[in-house]
């Protein structure tokens, strides 16, 4: 995928979204969105349940084109090029663009072939396997808890273990950006904070989006907040996009303060 836009491809954003609309059918799901979202740094989506927060975080990688009845407008432009112009393909978006999913979903393989399997199949990596799997492990801060025993299956390791085995598997394929839907929703607050760390030492590296429910993580754990609502027909609207700092502290909008604060949602 060259890029064509030297500020997406070069400089401060990695993404911009601009008037994009996200359907179900008929159903406008997602309306309006435009956004930029920034090179190397982690940015939260937070609003009510039924939004479209993951809705919005698929689309940045194609992921909602394995529904049948979806369908999108607008754009959405990574690193030059709009991934929706008909001559992309959405299995090249998606190698770019890693994805970790709520709940840990190890293959039931062992931990290296967890590794190793996603390199083969999707980059087709001719390297030293060997090498790949441990710097791979290693950026997602496993190595140490399981370098003797890589041919475990990934099933044994402990809810925490298993999403950073997912986050070590996504980047094994060396993506651009690592989309994470609730990450750590399933976890207990230890092997929640464990992720937290993480994504700060994998910001230097990739650009992060993260869908999440919990305040308290979006406010520890992001640079940037994007707080989505819904109208009175359920459509999911951007309210306010910012800096988190100043989201959580000054929003511009009531009805961002009022989520924040617990007052609804």
């Amino acid at each position: 995928m060259a890029s064509s836009n030297p500020e997406t491809s070069n400089g401060r954003y990695v993404f911009e979204a601009k008037d994009l609309n996200l359907f179900y059918g008929d159903f406008l799901a997602v309306k309006d969105v435009n956004m930029n979202i920034e090179r190397n740094k982690i940015t939260a989506i937070i609003g009510p349940s039924g939004c479209g927060k993951s809705t919005v975080l698929r689309s940045l990688n194609r992921m909602n084109d394995l529904i049948p009845e979806y369908h999108a407008t607008g754009e959405v432009i990574f690193n030059g090029i709009n991934i929706y112009d008909d001559d992309i393909d959405p299995v090249e978006v998606r190698r770019h663009i890693g994805m970790v999913f709520q709940k840990p979903n190890p293959f039931p393989k062992s931990i290296y072939e967890n590794i190793a399997w996603g390199a083969r199949k999707v980059t087709k990596y001719s390297g030293n396997m060997d090498d790949l799997v441990e710097h791979s492990l290693r950026q997602a801060a496993l190595w140490d808890e399981v370098k003797d025993v890589l041919d475990q299956s990934g099933l044994a390791l402990s809810g925490g273990q298993q999403q950073r085995l997912c986050i070590a598997r996504a980047l094994a394929v060396k993506p651009n950006v690592i989309l994470m839907d609730e990450p750590a929703s399933a976890l207990d607050p230890i092997a929640t904070l464990k992720i937290e760390d993480l994504l700060q030492e994998l910001k230097k590296d990739y650009t992060i989006v993260i869908v999440t429910h919990n305040m308290q993580e979006a406010a520890r754990a992001s640079d940037f907040t994007a707080f989505f609502n819904m109208d009175e027909d359920r459509a999911g609207y951007l309210v306010e996009y910012g800096e988190t700092t100043r989201i959580f502290t000054f929003p511009d909008q009531k009805l961002t303060e009022n989520y924040i604060s617990g007052r609804f949602g």
